[in-house]
């Protein structure tokens, strides 16, 4: 191909990508147009990179947030095709196979960086409400086409032909497949498709002719090549040919690979763009006779712990690694090792703890040469660097099942009713029908589309009936057989399915009610196929964690007093399991009750307590921890005691000789038991947070010690001691010195009784009282002398200077202090650290530009706050890697001088925050502005930190924002609700009006229009809804 056809070639490939390509998949998009590579070392550059930057006047090079971006030069002879093509609708495929918030986070203790409607720190419901429904705050899948009846045929279809005038040199067929014979050798696993011409010229020093790759798929006696369906990627993967099995000459052919269908979701795309109607306070909106507007469809989303792929899509490619020339392959067990254990964290595994997890669960070391060139993995897994400057920090997904869709899997159903679909939101309303075993609970969904539509549905059912003279009976019933079902003493009919014919009765199961019922012959009427078309609502599910335990007496027992007859919320931790996992929660109580957790307990044998007493003293008491706030955790003598650490010696030896991988937590939820390392000793620990699927907080039941952790850390508890273990109570009682007051004890007083108490083992205590908290208030002795209160440790922290409660606050700073304004980039540290630099400023479109965006706070049209959508999985991993760096120096003094204006790492609600210190009170409480969700918060100075040059890498996601299209002014509280309740929590579109630029990140402001695209039938433009409120009731009174 000549150098002007060449620079044509690819003029063409990037004006047909208005948002730029990524300069890793260039040479892919060029491929598929050309058949051929662009040929770079051919030309005497030593990369792509450096070719591209010699040819300005084709290719325009952008580096965003660490990536270099392609764009095509515009030139007079193609300006109005790049018009064209920045008009025109984005097909928003999604580019890659992140998923890194495909995690199903909990927000109950994630809430800052969940994508629910509702979070769960604010689950609570009234028990009586049959409204359940939450907000959808889900962008709708991106279509893979713009007609709606068009299905897209993902087959093993070879890219078109290339046209004659492009066609490449002759080859000799012989010897490329001969090479590409010990090519496949070498990586017997599979190799990317897009990866075989790098791998052959590494080998042999040439390029592979293009046509090789398009004739490849004919090869079929040298190679097999397949397009995986449980990945996202466009490429294929090609393996050595399958062994020929011993069979007959006559042996039918295998027949080519099922092509796999994806049908496109309803989405904008298949529909016209509405454009917003003209309104008096919408100066410049666009015309409805202007062309079409780029894509008002978010890109896919990154939530997670969404709860389907239908709505789950990773938005960030693969960053494509270099493949070494003297790469080696991995042999055949390690490989199989490897994928053994990448399938147990679906959500990806850091490649860093990956040596030690493998040398824990195979017992053989792990080849430390792959994690220098990660290359080597690409056949097994896809690899991906969340932290664009930390090449360190990768994170590998393996080859997953794919998800049933979204569709529920269809329970009682029949060829004539639809499946029941699962609920969109993360914790949806249910009424629990019947629990007889914790494998089988029957349960209802509460909401739009599920409750309602049946009562609306019923309704019409007994109109209907009612005004048939004489309804026919269903003739000659058999089971199986649908039939509609009187009420009696009632005008109420329902849907039935014949369970059992007697002579003349029959058994009928109520398909939407979820019980059984024997009843006369004559009560059974003929199903009108018009009430054929709502799914039976009536289904199954199994409660996580219990299924050792499904026939238990005491855990059915109090599974039926906690959630028979009961609204809950449910949440839905497998979606394609049958039936699915899943916690239930009782919201309705002050206290959030996980009674999934509550059933488990029931197990627990009293009798292996230690009985407590007041006035009673007990010996030979270990203090296993102190908290910051003066609550203490002992353990007592006990038979429990005894048998626990029988069971965990056991356990050790257990883990010591097995070579498996079944014992790691691949499904971590709230409330669930199993184990981790203390001391080098495998202790229970219970699950208390999740911050998105990789870090979460646990506690050591027996030990009363907290902690943040890794899941890999995490392992099953061994089934053969499942249910001895579980038998057991906790043995760390919780306990607070008598006479002291718990509360902010100060750090000397902890370190104090730290060191005089914890690990002694001639400890005695004297219990004073029990308080209905059930927080024991103790005499606690370090001595085996009197046990009079006078030698107490309580009299010795009461009497010397190490004073438990703070005598006074940190002394403020003056609120009207700041840092040094004079350098935007640099803020000195309160700790006398060194200067840090702040992160880069976060890259915002230019005016006329969309974003996909997440709103996080909405306070009125005026005051909003944005982040981008796309980058938010980044955003997650560095707030998982904030809780296990800062939980583990949380006991650490914090700065002895806080100063306004500078940054600092912030627990909030069991989180770590970027934050910026606004003011500093006397109280000792600091109010600080969230970087990266835009919250007002008031913190204790104990909870700042200083935020360490690692974690001020990713710029800061929050960006202010107020909304184009309105005249600004006083919003009323009216107008404000009706603006928060349309956009806050929710993934919409923003269509850039301009941007006001700052020095400081945190000043920053974009003004943009808020389009909502998640509606089937139009998009809703926010300034519109806000122009409707009239000028008197959006003015202060």
């Amino acid at each position: 191909m000549s150098d002007d056809l060449m620079k044509k070639m690819l003029r063409a490939v990037l004006q047909a990508n208005k948002n730029g390509v990524s300069i890793t998949r260039l040479q892919g998009e060029y491929r598929s147009l050309t058949g051929e590579f662009i040929p770079d070392r051919k030309l005497g550059y030593p990369s792509l990179e450096c070719f591209l930057r010699s040819i300005p006047s084709v290719v325009r090079m952008e580096n965003r947030m660490g990536e270099i971006m392609c764009f095509a030069a515009v030139c007079q002879e193609t300006a109005h095709i790049a018009q064209l093509v920045a008009r025109q609708k984005s097909s928003k495929r999604a580019p890659g196979r992140s998923q890194m918030l495909n995690c199903r986070m909990r927000s109950k203790l994630a809430s800052n960086f969940v994508f629910y409607g509702r979070s769960r720190l604010s689950l609570s419901q009234s028990a009586s409400s049959e409204n359940g429904s939450f907000l959808n705050v889900f962008p709708r899948w991106p279509t893979l086409s713009s007609f709606p009846a068009l299905s897209i045929t993902i087959s093993n279809v070879p890219p078109p032909p290339t046209p004659k005038a492009l066609q490449p040199g002759g080859y000799n067929p012989q010897v490329v497949q001969s090479r590409i014979s010990e090519v496949l050798k070498k990586y017997c696993s599979g190799l990317w498709l897009s990866k075989l011409p790098s791998v052959y010229r590494d080998m042999y020093n040439q390029d592979l002719p293009g046509q090789a790759v398009i004739d490849l798929e004919n090869w079929t006696h040298i190679c097999s090549v397949e397009k995986p369906v449980s990945t996202n990627r466009a490429d294929r993967l090609v393996y050595p040919p399958q062994p020929k099995p011993p069979s007959p000459a006559l042996s039918p052919v295998k027949p080519p690979t099922t092509p796999y269908t994806v049908k496109p979701a309803t989405t904008l795309l298949a529909k016209p763009i509405t454009t917003p109607t003209t309104t008096p306070f919408s100066p410049t909106p666009p015309s409805p006779t202007s062309p079409t507007p780029p894509s008002l469809i978010p890109t896919s989303p990154t939530s997670p712990f969404l709860t389907s792929p239908t709505w789950m899509a990773s938005p960030t490619p693969t960053t494509p690694i270099p493949l070494s020339p003297t790469a080696v392959s991995i042999p055949v067990e390690g490989c199989l090792r490897l994928k053994e254990l990448l399938s147990k964290y679906s959500h990806g595994l850091w490649a860093h703890a990956l040596p030690k997890l493998y040398q824990e669960t195979f017992k053989v070391p792990f080849p430390e040469d792959i994690l220098a060139n990660l290359s080597l993995l690409l056949d097994i897994c896809t690899v991906e660097y969340p932290m664009a400057d930390n090449k360190k920090k990768a994170i590998l997904y393996g080859p997953t099942t794919e998800y049933k869709a979204k569709v529920g899997l269809p329970l009682n159903s029949t060829p004539m009713v639809p499946p029941l679909l699962l609920p969109k939101e993360e914790f949806p309303s249910v009424l629990v029908v019947e629990a007889s075993s914790t494998d089988q609970i029957i349960l209802r969904y509460i909401g739009e589309g599920y409750s309602q539509a049946l009562e609306t549905m019923e309704e019409s059912m007994s109109t209907v009936y009612s005004q048939l003279s004489a309804p026919r009976l269903l003739p000659f019933p058999s089971a199986g057989k649908l039939a509609a079902v009187k009420v009696e003493g009632g005008e109420e009919v329902v849907r039935a399915q014949v369970c059992e014919v007697m002579t003349d009765k029959v058994k009928v199961y109520y398909v939407d009610h979820g019980f059984s019922e024997v009843l006369s012959r004559t009560k059974l009427l003929e199903l009108q196929k018009d009430f054929l078309k709502l799914p039976f609502q009536a289904t199954t599910c199994t409660l996580a964690g219990l299924e050792q335990f499904s026939s238990e007496l005491s855990v059915l027992q109090t599974l039926e007093s906690l959630a028979v007859g009961k609204i809950l919320l449910v949440e839905l931790l497998q979606h394609d399991a049958d039936p699915p996992q899943v916690v239930l929660y009782d919201t309705s109580h002050d206290d959030e009750v996980n009674i999934n957790a509550v059933c488990l307990k029931a197990l627990q044998d009293k009798a292996m307590e230690n009985p407590l007493q007041v006035n009673s003293t007990y010996m030979n008491v270990s203090v296993t921890n102190v908290c910051s706030d003066g609550t203490i955790f002992c353990q007592l003598p006990s038979r429990g005691r005894v048998k626990l650490n029988e069971i965990l010696d056991k356990i050790e030896a257990f883990f010591i000789t097995q070579v498996t991988s079944e014992s790691l937590v691949s499904t971590p939820f709230c409330g669930k038991c199993c184990l981790a390392r203390y001391k080098g000793r495998w202790s229970r620990v219970e699950i208390t947070n999740l911050h998105g699927s990789r870090v979460l907080d646990i506690k050591f039941v027996d030990l009363g010690v907290p902690a943040s952790v890794e899941v890999i850390e995490l392992r099953e508890i061994p089934p053969p001691f499942l249910h001895e273990l579980m038998v057991i109570p906790p043995q760390a009682i919780k306990c607070c010195l008598a006479e002291l007051e718990v509360g902010v004890w100060t750090p000397e007083a902890v370190l104090w009784l730290r060191g005089a108490v914890v690990n002694s083992m001639d400890c005695s205590m004297k219990i004073s009282m029990l308080d209905e908290a059930k927080l024991v208030h103790i005499y606690l002795f370090i001595s085996k002398g009197s046990q009079d209160v006078t030698n107490s440790v309580n009299h010795q922290m009461a009497t010397s200077a190490c004073s438990p409660i703070p005598v006074s606050t940190n002394t403020p700073s003056p609120l009207d202090g700041a840092g040094d304004a004079s350098n935007p980039t640099l803020v000195t540290s309160a700790w006398g650290e060194k200067q840090l630099v702040l992160p880069p400023l976060l890259e915002l479109p230019q005016a006329g530009q969309n974003m996909d965006v997440y709103v996080s706070v909405a306070c009125h049209p005026g005051h909003f706050v944005l982040q981008p959508w796309q980058d938010l999985y980044k955003l997650v991993v560095l707030m998982g890697e904030m809780v296990l760096y800062y939980n583990q120096r949380e006991e650490t003094p914090g700065p002895g001088d806080v100063q306004k204006g500078e940054v600092y790492a912030a627990k909030v609600d069991h989180n770590w925050h970027r934050v910026l210190v606004n003011r500093v009170l006397s109280s000792g409480l600091v109010s600080v502005y969230e970087l990266d969700y835009g919250k007002h918060e008031l913190v204790s100075c104990t909870l700042l930190q200083p935020l360490i040059e690692s974690f001020r890498q990713l710029p800061f996601q929050g960006i202010t924002a107020q909304l184009a299209g309105v005249e600004q002014r006083v919003w009323s509280e009216a107008a404000s609700i009706v603006f928060r309740n349309h956009v806050e929590k929710k993934p919409l579109v923003a269509q850039v009006e301009c941007v006001v630029e700052a020095e400081l990140p945190w000043d920053r402001k974009v003004i943009v229009y808020l389009v909502d695209t998640s509606r089937e039938e139009t998009d809703i433009w926010v300034h519109n809804i806000m122009a409707d409120f009239p000028e008197e009731q959006s003015t202060a009174a």
